[in-house]
Order: structure tokens, then C-alpha cells, then sequence
């Protein structure tokens, strides 16, 4: 029979809950307990996409895969503006432009959002550059409160992990975040029945149901994800 062993005299260690780690932890307490969350998912194929970023990257463009599917997600916020939105004392706001919010991981796994102000003024590269800029901001500490505190709707990216679809929880008064997952690679059958690889991202989208139901959720992914597969949204 095995020994019962303390936890108290393993070589553990205990992490005091202060700083900004305390006030990540304050943040989203509030968020789950003072909204109503619910969050659908979907997949998207990556073969249009992939297209272009070989196209630009032929052409000497830097615009990442992650920029384009940022730019295809702002497009599809322009038609759907109950999602850019923020909801406070009982007033939803939606929003003329998209001041779309980062989530950044930083050393010592904290995690801040700001937000890149004007996203739906910018092409693919001006939203690349102008995300390396904001990352550039974030870890270096000079984020403007302003920033910290100006997105209107919020994308994290857990697309370099094995973790397809997962729960974002909403950066509060924001309505709506978007979780990109990871990709996984499986054969697909074409219309003359031959088999070819292609690559599918697994996408999340939580929202606040007190400011959008359901149904209006599912079409911006609906609609998203024909953006990113180049197909035209009805």
C-alpha cells in the first residue's frame, strides 16, 4: 500500500495573487459574473487565404496569414454591427468604427488587450504594420491607457496550438470576442471526387446574449468564414 503524502511537504511553491496578474484575475470574475455568455463555434478552409499570403509574400509583402484573417474579420464587423459593440448601464453602443483589440500574451503569463484604433480604415498591410507597432507597444510597457481601454471588440489568437475551439471570455463592456484556433490538416474529397489536403482553423466566437441572440452571431461566422474561403456572402 502506498504512503499518503503531504502536500504541504512536496517542493510545490505558492504564487501570491497580486499586481496585474490580481487585476487580470478581478477582470474576468466580473466579466463572467455580470454577463450572460454564450459562445458558438465553426471551422473555416484556409485554401483561399493561403493563396493570397503566397501571392503577397512573392510580391515582398511581410502580411502574415493572421493579418489577412484580422483584415477578413474587420470587413465582416462592417456588416454586422451588433457585434462591435459595448453594453454599460443598460445602454447597448454600437460603434462607427472598429477599434479592434488585441489580446497579447506578456512575460510572466499576463495578457493584456489593446485596442488598434481604426482597423476598418486600413488595408491588409496597413493592418499589419499597425498590429507589429501595437505588439512592439505592449512589450515594451508603453501602452497608453487610451489603448488599454478603447477596444470596441476583441480577437485572441490560439492558433499556433493544438487547441482548435475554446471559450474566450469577453473583455468587458465589449459584446463579442473572437477566438482564432488551431489548424489541422485533413483530406477533403473535390467535386470530381478526387482527394486533396487542406488546412481548417477552428473558430470561437463568445458574445454577450443580453445585447445579440444567437441567431445574428452564428451569421457573422456564417459570413466570416465565406470571407476568409473567398466565397461572396449573400
Amino acid at each position: 500500500m502506498g504512503l499518503i503524502q503531504n502536500p504541504a511537504a512536496g517542493s510545490g511553491s505558492t504564487v501570491p495573487l497580486k499586481g496585474m496578474r490580481k487585476m487580470i484575475a478581478a477582470k474576468m470574475s466580473e466579466s463572467l459574473q455580470t454577463t450572460a455568455q454564450l459562445t458558438h463555434h465553426a471551422e473555416c478552409e484556409l485554401t483561399n487565404l493561403q493563396a493570397k499570403r503566397a501571392q503577397l509574400k512573392a510580391a515582398g509583402s511581410q502580411v502574415s496569414l493572421q493579418d489577412l484573417l484580422l483584415f477578413e474579420i474587420v470587413c465582416s464587423l462592417k456588416n454586422h454591427p451588433g457585434l462591435n459593440a459595448t453594453l454599460q448601464d443598460n445602454q447597448i453602443t454600437r460603434h462607427g468604427s472598429v477599434h479592434l483589440g488585441l489580446a497579447i500574451p506578456l512575460p510572466d503569463d499576463l495578457l493584456v488587450a489593446p485596442a488598434l484604433f481604426d482597423a476598418d480604415q486600413l488595408d491588409a498591410q496597413g493592418l499589419a504594420l499597425a498590429r507589429r507597432a501595437l505588439v512592439d507597444k505592449a512589450l515594451s510597457g508603453k501602452l497608453s491607457v487610451k489603448e488599454l481601454t478603447g477596444a470596441t471588440v476583441t480577437v485572441t489568437n490560439l492558433g499556433l496550438s493544438r487547441v482548435r475551439f475554446f471559450t474566450p471570455i469577453l473583455n468587458v463592456p465589449q459584446v463579442a470576442i473572437i477566438g482564432l484556433g488551431g489548424i489541422q490538416r485533413r483530406l477533403q474529397r473535390g467535386a470530381d471526387g478526387s482527394l486533396s489536403e487542406r488546412d481548417f482553423m477552428g473558430l470561437s466566437l463568445t458574445f454577450d446574449h443580453r445585447a445579440v441572440n444567437g441567431a445574428p452571431a452564428a451569421d457573422f461566422l456564417d459570413d466570416l468564414c465565406q470571407r476568409i474561403e473567398g466565397v461572396e456572402p449573400p
